[in-house]
């Protein structure tokens, strides 16, 4: 199974390649990783970045994370 966040006021959605624990970390500590990327010289592991600017496109909105079927 793979997941990936789901604005439900826009209906639109973005599936970062990493585990569903993951995703829910990102959106619980966002404030931790928006400081950490404007210090970070290296940048965000791909998954991070992604996630991050959906959910800073969406901030305010009521984003989910959300099952997606396994593409075949």
């Amino acid at each position: 199974m793979r997941y990936g966040y789901h604005c439900d006021d826009c209906g639109t959605g973005v599936a970062p390649t990493t585990t569903r624990t993951e995703l829910v970390w990102l959106k619980h500590r966002l404030h931790v990783v928006r400081e950490v990327a404007r210090h970070s010289s290296g940048g965000l592991d791909s998954w991070m970045a992604e996630g991050l600017a959906f959910l800073e496109t969406h901030d305010g909105h009521a984003v989910t994370i959300a099952a997606l079927e396994k593409h075949r």
